[in-house]
């Protein structure tokens, strides 16, 4: 098969539009006519410094961000933002509330026990596979923000509404989601994630950050994770991961030309819909763990051969899928079993041919 033919269904980092990894390529040995690439420019020159301020006037755009808001490029990835938020907000009360609903977020939550009181608002489970419904919350009105993941890349679970915390400030991970569902930036306070899923390369993270919230650092909060340092300095403070961003900025100009946030949306929910409704019509040949009022859209785990998997089906199934140059379908080493990201460089083309060869594998091994 040729290199458009190859299916990328990995969890991150992910596929990225073909159309803008031509425009990279063919910037690559010379940007704006210089004769030197982007990668080999100063993160203050013009060049850089329009990108960078394109970049984040594209995020406003896509989401309708309110002026309150500051929109940082920040580095370390989502992990080092499960600290960068406690250090720059827990301060504010000495506590915080943690819905966790995952892998990710369970890993935020013991990240932010260094630096104060965490509120576990549901009882610790070993599998997440639905999400508790807000009746059953006792959330702390004393605490400096509430925090949860939007859709958890390893589990599958994705939240379908934005969790009402009572006045106090939501925290959003949305490192998997982001770009994929229009909602209303004035609910949260803070939202951020990682670009190597719908948004970019990784090395770059988007943090976006309600003004009042900003200037609460504790002391111990290193400067490079400075909400309010950052802010002031336009995320140039340090030196960025400026060829991520250049990416992430392309792939923003992507996102508009092709609808909008609106537009990733409706594909998203297509997609999802055909590949859970190819599981469900399986007789449990397929089995996806998550409750359906839970499912993501991003990413679908799923077991081959009933509902705890036949491990030899599901080797067999990953090596006859990379046949068909199907890659990276394999589920987290935590959870096993299969998982298919659909992030917006997936076409509704891609989950169609998986979907041929999962009703083909199918038909070949299940007992009749």
């Amino acid at each position: 098969m040729s290199e458009d033919k190859s299916f990328n269904f990995g969890a991150g980092p992910a596929k990225l539009p073909r159309e803008v990894l031509r425009e990279v390529q063919k910037e690559m040995l010379s940007y704006g006519g210089k004769s030197m690439s982007l990668m080999e420019m100063s993160h203050r020159s013009a060049e850089y410094l329009k990108i960078n301020n394109d970049a984040q006037q594209a995020i406003r755009d896509l989401l309708n961000v309110p002026n309150n808001y500051r929109i940082l490029f920040l580095q370390g990835g989502g992990s080092g933002l499960f600290a960068a938020v406690a250090m720059n907000l827990l301060g504010i009360t000495g506590e915080a509330d943690y819905l966790v609903t995952g892998t990710w977020s369970s890993k935020a939550a013991k990240e932010a026990e260094k630096y104060g009181k965490v509120n576990l608002i549901f009882p610790k489970t070993e599998k997440y596979q639905d999400i508790p419904h807000p009746s059953t919350w006792k959330l702390n009105p004393n605490a400096s923000y509430v925090y949860y993941c939007a859709n958890e890349t390893v589990d599958g679970v994705e939240f379908q509404y934005i969790p009402p915390t009572n006045n106090v400030p939501l925290v959003a991970d949305m490192s998997s989601n982001i770009m994929t569902r229009a909602l209303d930036v004035s609910k949260f306070g803070c939202i951020f994630g990682g670009a190597q899923k719908n948004i970019g390369p990784s090395g770059t993270t988007v943090v976006i950050v309600r003004d009042d919230l900003i200037g609460s650092a504790m002391k111990i909060c290193p400067t490079i994770w400075n909400f309010a340092l950052q802010a002031k300095d336009k995320s140039v403070l340090n030196t960025p991961a400026t060829f991520p961003v250049y990416v992430m900025e392309k792939v923003f100009q992507w996102i508009k030309r092709n609808g909008g946030v609106e537009a990733m949306e409706r594909q998203a929910i297509e997609k999802s819909t055909l590949l859970y409704n190819t599981i469900e019509d399986s007789n449990d040949f397929y089995v996806c763990p998550v409750k359906p009022n839970a499912r993501s859209r991003m990413n679908v785990p799923f077991r081959v051969g009933g509902p705890n998997g036949d491990d030899n089906l599901e080797k067999q199934f990953i090596k006859e899928a990379e046949q068909l140059e199907m890659y990276q379908l394999q589920g987290h080493r935590s959870v096993g079993g299969i998982r298919a990201s659909l992030y917006n460089a997936v076409t509704l083309f891609d989950v169609q041919t998986l979907v041929n060869f999962m009703k083909d594998f199918q038909n070949r091994y299940s007992k009749h």
